[in-house]
């Protein structure tokens, strides 16, 4: 009987050194495997910066290439309107050709600093810069063409050297140059929008005696502070909280809807973001 029980003994206790070696093991694979996962959760995060970064580089360059549309359009015509139109588009490519520049730098400091060895993504980066060298000469010639019809953008190339400047001095910080283009970045996408009652806006300057967004008070008596300010890549949709509204500011039809709630409230969706802010960057509606 007694060497029944030593061996029984034997048995549990080999079972448990077994047990032991099992766990740890089972331990230690669970260990690299969320190491691998923290790996390619990083991986991922990184990879969709750079995506996100590469494909506003990209719409950068589509709308450049409609207002460079735009331009040749406008040439076709007379007075002071076309030249007005031709010199507002200009400053809108000349101002995305900076943004475009900006964001081309900080794509290579994302591609300097990242994980991620892709052969393909410093290629197409290589082939975002040469389009933006390309785009420079092609604007540089679009210029010249004005100049030559008396259309002149003098204005323009002074701020244009002023932003070469400011980009020359954001390639040379590091820790601060990030946190600067970043600032920068929101500001080239930053866009105001307020709804209210006829009487509030009137009340805030924002509309004149008849019911219009008053644009030339932007800089003077116009009241910035009642706006809402928004990240145009962000902000695709607004709640107006009334069964009844009217949007005051131009933008685009086919860019935005406005669609009903299961309260019978109007939300202003945004589907096209750089459209519906091409005209303006201000957003005006009047609510019920």
């Amino acid at each position: 009987m007694k060497k029944v029980f030593v061996f029984a003994m034997c048995c549990a206790a080999l079972a448990s050194c077994n047990l032991g070696k099992n766990s740890d093991a089972e331990l230690k694979a669970m260990q690299e495997r969320d190491s691998l996962n923290q790996v390619l959760a990083q991986r991922d995060n990184e990879i969709n910066d750079l995506m996100t970064t590469f494909n506003e580089i990209e719409e950068g360059f589509r709308v450049i290439n409609e207002a460079e549309g735009r331009v040749a359009l406008a040439r076709s015509g007379e007075g002071s309107n076309a030249t007005a139109r031709i010199q507002e588009n200009m400053q809108f490519i000349q101002s995305t050709m900076e943004q475009n520049r900006v964001l081309i730098n900080k794509l290579q400091q994302q591609l300097k600093n990242s994980t991620v060895k892709a052969d393909a993504l410093q290629k197409a980066l290589d082939n975002l810069t040469k389009e933006l060298e390309q785009k420079d000469q092609q604007i540089a010639q679009l210029k010249a063409e004005l100049e030559a019809k008396d259309i002149h953008i003098r204005e323009l190339d002074q701020r244009v050297t002023e932003l070469h400047a400011d980009v020359s001095t954001l390639t040379e910080e590091n820790t601060q140059q990030q946190q600067t283009i970043s600032n920068q970045d929101r500001e080239l996408n930053a866009a105001y929008f307020v709804f209210g009652t006829k009487k509030e806006l009137k009340q805030h300057g924002i509309l004149d005696g008849g019911n219009l967004f008053k644009k030339s008070k932007v800089s003077a008596d116009f009241n910035k502070e009642y706006f809402t300010k928004v990240d145009i890549r962000q902000q695709k949709e607004i709640k107006l909280f009334s069964k009844k509204a009217d949007i005051k500011t131009s933008h685009p039809s086919g860019s935005y809807s406005l669609d009903e709630d299961e309260n019978g409230q109007y939300i202003l969706h945004i589907t096209d973001p750089q459209r519906f802010w091409s005209n303006s960057r201000y957003l005006v509606i009047v609510v019920k």
